[in-house]
């Protein structure tokens, strides 16, 4: 766990202790704490409404990544199979979606390009410099 120096004005840092100590934990666990209930809502926002289809889950590395909602195949998976010269029919069979949902990745993957781009870069050169 990495260390955090953490100046709170007085009367906030008072107003937590007390809420710690009534919950019968830590001013530090209290902190942690809320900080991780302020990371969970505002990854909730990360969705982007205008794709219901696609929504952001944390992967195995702990990178927070954008998927097909109620699956684990990732936007950028598709992005892949797209390059590669594979139809959204094509992808849609292989992972047994519809198309509709391949396409909507797809239109994501439009509207977030550099996000996706990047994820794309960061997979080649993790597997590049994997032995």
């Amino acid at each position: 766990m990495t260390r955090y120096a953490l100046n709170l004005p007085v009367n906030l840092k008072r107003e937590a202790e007390e809420m710690a100590s009534r919950q019968g934990i830590s001013l530090n666990q209290f902190i942690m704490w809320s900080v991780s209930e302020k990371v969970a809502a505002l990854r909730q926002e990360l969705d982007d409404p205008d794709f219901p289809g696609i929504t952001y889950q944390r992967g195995a590395s702990g990178w927070v990544m954008p998927v097909i909602r109620g699956t684990r195949i990732r936007v950028q998976t598709i992005v892949v199979d797209t390059e590669m010269g594979l139809t959204p029919e094509q992808i849609a069979a292989e992972y047994d979606l519809d198309v509709n949902r391949i396409r909507e990745a797809q239109a994501f993957y439009t509207a977030h390009r550099l996000e996706i781009d990047h994820e794309v870069r960061t997979d080649k050169h993790l597997e590049e410099n994997r032995g």
